[in-house]
């Protein structure tokens, strides 16, 4: 743990990018029920919801490009300041009373936008923060400081929210953001030898091009990439809206909550593994130990007990931190620096870009099938789908020390 955080570099980007998922996770809460003490309409909520999800989608390539030809350091005190500026807005809106769906609407695509350009250029520069000998461990604690600050930035969101209201939630995410990008001033980088001439006259066509070969010409890759396309779109449908469903009937709501809690304490642990644990075959027992998600879906639909889903959930937290982080120091260390935020966005579109469709595909499904057969059917699909990338050589072939 200390190798990493022995580079100042490094704890300017670990501390600003926990900062940044603090307020990051209030703004959901603060939003959902800024949108519901607005209108009291779930539909509502779900067009403020989907557009940012589809402005960000649709500019993560762009944001790939962008990241690889700028300063990342730049591009990430840039947007932490327009994510601020969003963010402050909603917040003065709805403090104001002033708030309505349209303008809440376009806010959201701004601010789906501007994450789209910073998640390319926060994966692609911790290589520029220490030696490549410590990415994993560098890595285990970037995801373990996201994770906590994910759990602190929900409770708080939660207590703020339920005691002031959802305009001050969404003030600290504001606030988040812009403490974010006085902390992302302080990074002090080496000049990158691979950056972007700034009078270079290569269109964003060609530079996504560029990037599409990187992306394309390691079988790795666009194979794991399109494992998790599938992968997605099954699990996060079959959590998301079966899991709900299947918890009222059952154990309760409040009970699904200590469930999604089980799944990011998994995630947690983790990390904490992945700091000790160094496997040369990283990538390949991460891909392989995926199929370990399949079973909080099965335990959904055969057995829904609190406690097996507890247990499950758990499990299969620990399996996605462990593939995670063995991918993100693959990427890390197998694709040029100069290439590698393009890359990084189309995995990010590949891997995100079905999770609409199952979550559109399992309601309809469950009505007609019920509930049980197409949670089954998800986990059937969890398997499969790691079972084509398990089967892959390329992937095993990857060494990640």
């Amino acid at each position: 743990m200390t190798g990493p955080l022995s580079h100042a570099p490094f704890r300017w980007l670990l501390a600003a990018r926990t900062t940044a998922i603090v307020g990051n996770s209030v703004a959901p809460i603060a939003l959902a029920f800024a949108v519901l003490d607005l209108t009291g309409s779930a539909a509502d909520l779900g067009l403020v919801v989907a557009a940012r999800s589809i402005a960000n989608v649709a500019m993560l390539l762009f944001g790939g490009v962008l990241a690889d030809r700028l300063p990342r350091g730049a591009v990430l005190v840039g947007s932490s300041l327009a994510a601020a500026a969003t963010q402050g807005t909603i917040a003065a809106l709805v403090l104001t009373g002033t708030a309505g769906i349209p303008i809440l609407i376009a806010l959201s695509v701004v601010n789906g936008a501007v994450s789209a350009v910073s998640l390319p250029a926060a994966a692609a520069l911790v290589p520029d923060t220490v030696p490549a000998s410590l990415l994993r461990p560098a890595n285990a604690l970037l995801r373990l400081g996201l994770n906590g600050g994910s759990i602190a930035g929900a409770s708080v969101g939660a207590v703020v929210v339920a005691a002031v209201g959802p305009g001050w939630g969404l003030a600290i995410d504001a606030a988040a953001f812009a403490v974010a990008a006085i902390l992302f001033t302080r990074l002090r980088l080496p000049q990158r030898s691979d950056a972007a001439d700034p009078g270079a006259t290569a269109s964003v066509w060609t530079e996504l091009r560029e990037g599409w070969r990187e992306f394309a010409s390691r079988r790795w890759i666009w194979i794991v990439v399109l494992q998790f396309a599938v992968l997605n779109a099954a699990f996060v449908g079959a959590t998301t809206v079966l899991g709900p469903l299947v918890a009222d009937e059952t154990f309760g709501r409040g009970g699904w909550g200590l469930v999604v809690a089980a799944q990011t304490a998994g995630l947690a642990l983790g990390a904490v593994i992945a700091l000790r644990w160094h496997p040369r075959r990283a990538l390949g027992l991460g891909v392989a130990g995926m199929a370990s998600v399949a079973l909080p879906v099965a335990v959904l639909a055969v057995q829904p007990t609190l406690a097996l889903l507890v247990v499950a959930f758990g499990v299969g937290g620990v399996a996605i931190e462990l593939f995670a982080i063995a991918w993100d120091q693959s990427l890390q260390t197998q694709v040029p620096r100069e290439a590698l935020s393009r890359v990084y966005s189309y995995d990010m579109v590949g891997s995100f870009v079905a999770v609409p469709l199952g979550e559109i595909l399992v309601g309809p499904l469950a009505h007609e099938l019920g509930a049980p057969p197409v949670l089954l059917g998800c986990a059937a699909v969890i398997v499969v789908a790691t079972v084509f990338a398990g089967c892959s050589r390329s992937v095993w072939r990857v060494r990640t020390t």
